[in-house]
């Protein structure tokens, strides 16, 4: 039994084919913003690409919360320039008294006015990351700290997709992939497409699109795309600005101009408004595992 709540959800097997996790609570539907969860290999770039697009939302003048969603609770440092206490630290100071909290205890506030949480995670073997997520929001909501909101962007633990770290999709309306043009990344993506698709059957999530991230050319994500009904929404380069910014603790929007980086900008900003206008649901069908080498392996 988790420390957080000593009358857990009840389990259900109905939430997609063949699965047992913990109910949501349908109270804690975030409303009134919009919200993205970002998903993609693990080290693929899904903090640099949640941080950067963070910034760009709140550059067009959206109020914006990144919600980071790995144990390691590394998703926002490059906003705020450390890595923040993780809600799962606060409670355990508080010894899980969660009314003993004001927000300022675990929402800090990051760069160009981004507002940061890191949910944090139990330790490793021992619990549901999932059950982390939710009560993350319902903290989120008790403070009323989603009323002024206008996007939520969670960013989610590797390319994971069992229930718990699937959770976010029970309060996204679009996820999105970050991928790179190799087999790896895209062979991740085949199966996060298909762990969206089991969670669009009960929730009001869809698909977005990919982003190919760190690639030089685009030809096997386009490739891919194209064969299951999938789309690229965007295309960020390798760029030693974009790696030198990790070792900063800085967004991009922080690093010098350059031809380059001023184009990334671009992008992301470009990404930015894209998905606050709204993106048509994508309803690709993902392949087998045995297709997908057919697909992009040599022969």
């Amino acid at each position: 039994m988790s420390p957080l709540d000593k009358n857990p959800p009840a389990l259900r097997g109905q939430d997609g084919e063949g699965s047992v996790q913990v109910h949501p609570d349908r109270n804690l539907k975030i409303d009134g913003a919009k919200v993205f969860a970002v998903y993609g290999k693990g080290g693929i770039g899904k903090s640099t690409t949640s941080s950067n697009l963070s910034v760009a939302f709140s550059k067009l003048g959206h109020r914006v919360l990144q919600i980071g969603c790995d144990p390691k609770h590394d998703s926002t440092f490059t906003l705020t320039g450390r890595l923040v206490p993780t809600v799962i630290d606060t409670l355990k100071e508080v010894d899980f008294h969660p009314e003993e909290l004001r927000a300022d205890d675990f929402v800090y506030e990051g760069y160009n006015g981004v507002m940061c949480v890191e949910a944090g995670g139990p330790p490793a073997g021992t619990g549901c990351g999932g059950y982390v997520v939710g009560q993350t929001v319902k903290l989120l909501k008790q403070h009323h700290l989603l009323e002024d909101t206008d996007v939520v962007i969670f960013d989610v633990l590797g390319d994971v997709v069992c229930g718990g770290f699937a959770a976010p999709l029970m309060h996204a309306d679009r996820a999105l992939i970050v991928t790179a043009n190799d087999f790896d990344s895209i062979y991740a993506m085949n199966r996060i497409i298909a762990a969206v698709q089991a969670k669009s059957k009960n929730y009001s999530v869809r698909l977005a699109g990919c982003v190919a991230n760190r690639s030089r050319e685009t030809d096997e994500v386009d490739r891919y795309c194209n064969e299951v009904g999938f789309k690229r929404i965007a295309h960020l380069p390798d760029l030693d600005a974009i790696r030198r910014s990790r070792l900063k603790k800085k967004t991009l929007f922080e690093m010098p101009d350059d031809e380059d980086v001023v184009q990334v900008r671009k992008e992301y900003i470009r990404l930015a408004e894209t998905l606050y206008a709204g993106t048509d649901p994508l309803a690709p069908a993902p392949l087998e595992d045995r297709d997908i080498f057919e697909l992009l392996g040599f022969d």
